[in-house]
C-alpha cells in the first residue's frame, strides 16, 4: 500500500504478499501498513472525494440498481446495454488499477462451492475521512471463527480491514489477517471491489499457508468470497470457484477519470534522512512464525499500541503487526493523533531502506504526510517494543 509518485500502482494488484528479500530483522520494524492497501496491506485507497460509505455493511447488500456512477454493463459480450445486470449473477470486471489478481473478471462466487466461512469480530470502525484516494474507513478485527467442511479454526486478534469509496460510488476493499487452525497459522491478504454500496462485494483472499500439511490446498485454490457486515461482525463466505468460468453478463467497474489509484505494493522510493518529522515508541506482542509458506516464511510481530511525539503527537492504536516476509519488514498499523484524526501507516522494505506510506485526511492537520516524501529509521530499542523515527527524504 505504498503511495506516491514512485510507487507501483498500475496493473492488477497481485493478491499475494508484498515483496521481500531484505535481511532479517530482530524485532518489528514498526511503521508500516493495511490493504488495501494495500491495503494493504495491506488495505487501502483509490479515487477522489467520495460520499462516505454508509454504516457497517456498505457495499455488501445483494443486488444492484441501474448503473449509477460507475460505468457498468458496457463491456464484453452479454453486457446489458440498457443498464447494469445484477451484480449477483454477473462477472465483475475490475478496473486495472485494482484488479485483485482477476483482471479478466471476478465470477459470481455462489456459482462455485462454499468451502468455509470466516466470521470476524469488528469492535470498532474508524472514519479516516477523505484521503487522496477516496473516502476511507478502517475496521478493527478482534478475533473471530472459521467454520466449514474444508477449514476450521479461529481468527487471530489484531487484523485490519479497509474500505475505500470512490467518487463514482465504487467501493474497494482490503484486509490483512491471520487464521489459526489445527494445522497451523495462515496469513491472508484480501482484495475486493463492489459496484456501489448496494451491490454484492466480491472479495478475493490470497492465502499463505505452509506448502506441506493439510492447509496447503489454500495456496493453489481459486477463491472468491461474499462479504456481509452486521451487528459487529464481518462474515466472509469463501467459495471455491476453480471450476467456474468467468463470462457474460459482464459488469465493468472503473475508477473516476483522473482518480489516484490506491497502492498495493511497498513504496520503493530511494532517499536519505533529512529533517526529523516525528518519532514513535511502538509496543509489541509476542512474535510467531509461519514457515515455508507459499511466498516464503513470515515472522509476525503484533502491534499493541504506543505513542508518537514531534509533528505527529498522540498514540498508536492496538492492532496490525509487522508481517515480516523473508526478513524484509512490512508493518501495518494506525496512528491516532491527539486532535482526533486517524493516519494509516505502512512501513516496509529491507533493513536500512525502510520507506513509509501514510494516508491522512486531505483537509486535516496531517495532509503533509500524503506527499510520501519521507524515510524511516530502522527500529531501535523502545519501551515495551521499538522506537522508530521518520525523516524528510533527501
Amino acid at each position: 500500500m505504498s503511495a506516491g509518485g514512485n510507487v507501483s500502482t498500475g496493473g492488477a494488484p497481485s493478491t499475494g504478499g508484498t515483496g521481500a528479500g531484505g535481511q532479517s530483522g530482530g524485532r518489528a520494524a514498526v511503521g508500516g501498513s493495511g490493504g488495501t492497501a494495500q491495503a494493504g496491506a495491506g488495505t487501502m485507497a483509490g479515487g477522489g472525494g467520495a460520499s462516505h460509505a454508509g454504516g457497517p455493511g456498505a457495499g455488501d447488500r445483494a443486488g444492484a440498481g441501474g448503473a449509477s456512477g460507475a460505468s457498468a454493463g458496457s463491456s464484453g459480450a452479454g453486457a446489458n446495454s440498457g443498464g447494469a445486470p445484477s451484480t449477483d449473477d454477473a462477472t465483475i470486471v475490475p478496473d486495472p488499477g485494482w484488479a485483485c489478481g482477476m483482471k479478466d473478471g471476478i465470477p459470481p462466487p455462489t456459482k462455485g462451492k462454499l468451502a468455509f466461512t470466516v466470521t470476524l469480530t469488528i469492535p470498532a470502525t474508524h472514519d479516516v475521512g477523505k484521503t487522496p484516494y477516496g473516502q476511507r474507513r478502517m475496521l478493527e478485527v478482534s478475533g473471530g471463527k472459521i467454520a466449514g467442511d474444508r477449514l476450521q479454526g479461529t481468527v487471530v486478534t489484531g487484523g485490519l480491514e479497509y474500505e475505500l469509496t470512490l467518487d463514482n460510488g465504487v467501493i474497494e476493499y482490503q484486509g490483512i489477517n491471520v487464521l489459526d487452525t489445527s494445522a497451523g497459522r495462515v496469513f491472508v491478504r484480501s482484495c475486493g471491489v463492489a459496484h456501489d454500496k448496494d451491490s454484492e462485494a466480491r472479495i478475493i483472499p490470497d492465502f499463505e499457508a505452509p506448502t506441506s500439511g493439510s492447509n496447503a490446498f489454500l495456496n493453489t485454490g481459486k477463491w472468491v468470497a461474499t462479504r456481509t457486515v452486521a451487528n459487529g461482525t464481518m462474515t466472509l463466505a469463501v467459495y471455491d470457484v476453480s471450476s467456474v468460468t468467468a463470462g457474460a453478463p459482464l459488469v465493468q467497474i472503473s475508477k473516476p477519470a483522473g482518480a489516484t489509484p490506491q497502492p498495493w505494493d511497498c513504496n520503493t522510493t530511494k532517499g536519505s534522512q533529512g529533517s526529523q518529522v516525528f518519532t514513535e515508541n511502538v509496543t509489541l506482542g509476542s512474535s510467531y512464525q509461519i514457515n515455508n509458506a507459499k511466498n516464503g516464511s513470515r515472522n509476525i510481530i503484533p502491534i499493541s499500541g504506543g505513542t508518537t511525539t514531534g509533528k505527529v503527537a498522540g498514540k498508536i492504536l492496538n492492532g496490525g503487526a509487522d508481517y515480516q516476509l523473508n526478513g524484509a519488514f512490512d508493518a501495518w498499523y494506525t496512528l491516532a493523533p491527539s486532535n482526533g484524526e486517524f493516519i494509516l501507516v505502512r512501513n516496509c522494505g529491507p533493513s536500512g531502506a525502510l520507506i513509509p506510506w501514510f494516508e491522512a485526511k486531505v483537509d486535516g492537520d496531517y495532509n503533509f504526510l500524503n506527499t510520501q516524501a519521507y524515510v524511516s529509521s530502522n527500529p531501535g530499542a523502545g519501551s515495551g517494543g521499538v522506537s522508530i523515527t521518520f525523516y524528510d527524504r533527501k
